[in-house]
This record gives structure tokens, sequence and C-alpha cells, in this order.
């Protein structure tokens, strides 16, 4: 698996149909090289776009505000800021250098862990050995920010989010 910035879910077998949506919407962004890959995992795809992964989300809300039933395959678009290996040191080096980038003084967050294939590393100590560098207050229900860690096996995947640069989409409507 290559480097990434966007991590898309859609329904098992529905990966040749979603990878087909994410092209067309990328270009209609106003990418025309992405790179669309499939994965190991079942209901996921990755694409690596020339254009800031924040502002694709901003560009795809917009178009699903004009045609909110734009989508038929896709179901979550998530962009991640950074890819490393799945190791707890690494991961950990990674959100202590960069999380002042993303969150304020006075921001709130929250830690949302997503493990595939990955059992070896426990959930508690992620989170604990991750968070305890952060100096920010948590805020579980709402938070300015949300560090989500996706581990894909040996690959993770770390983003820095606002809790609507997050797209899902549900019964073919977009929550924006």
């Amino acid at each position: 698996m290559n480097n990434f910035n966007l991590l898309v879910s859609t329904s098992r077998f529905n990966e040749v149909n979603a990878k087909a949506e994410l092209w067309f919407i990328l270009l209609i962004c106003g990418d025309n090289y992405p790179v669309i890959s499939g994965i190991k995992y079942p209901g996921l795809i990755t694409a690596a776009t020339n254009i800031d992964n924040k502002e694709v989300i901003k560009k795809i809300k917009n178009l699903l505000v004009k045609d909110p039933n734009f989508f038929q395959f896709i179901l979550k678009i998530i962009p991640i800021d950074y890819v490393c290996e799945t190791k707890i040191q690494i991961i950990k080096e990674i959100v202590e250098k960069y999380y002042p980038l993303y969150l304020e003084k006075s921001n709130s967050f929250k830690i949302e862990l997503n493990r595939r294939k990955n059992e070896k590393i426990e959930r508690d100590v992620i989170i604990e050995s991750v968070a305890k560098n952060i100096v920010n207050r948590v805020d579980l229900d709402n938070p300015d920010i949300i560090l989500r860690i996706e581990l894909l096996g040996n690959i993770c995947g770390i983003s820095f989010l606002r809790p609507d640069e997050i797209i899902k989409i549900s019964n073919k409507m977009s929550q924006l």
C-alpha cells in the first residue's frame, strides 16, 4: 500500500464501483491524476490526490449539497494526514510532533481508533500512550478536533479532523 490521503469505505463487493465514483468526483474537484487503489481489506479503498485532502472534503460536500444522491457506492470518506508503520512509538512521535499544528491551546479533542487486522496493539495502550503527551482538554461528546488513528495491518493512517471533515453517506443522503 502506497501513501494515501483519503480512506474510503463502501459495502463489500462494491469496491470497483466505489473506485469509479471516487475517480470521477476527484476529477470534478480538479485532480486530473488521482490514484485510486484497492487494498486487502474488504469495503475499503484509498486515494492519493494532488489536492489538499481537507480541500477535497469541502469540494465534495459542496457537490453533495447540489446532488445529495451523487454517491451510490461510497459510504464514508476520511482524510488522512500522515501514513506510517503501525508501531506505537512511531505513531506517538508523529502525533507529538504534529498535533500543535492542528490543535490550538483552547481546543478540545478525542481519539478515535479503528483497528483492522491488528489485534497485537491493545486499544487502551495505544490511546493512553498517544493521549498522555497532548496537553489539551479531552471531550468525548463534542470535541473541536478528532485525532483519528486507522490501523490497517502494518500501515497506520493518522488524521487531525474537525468533526465536519469526514463525509458520511447514510441512506443515499449526505449528513452534512
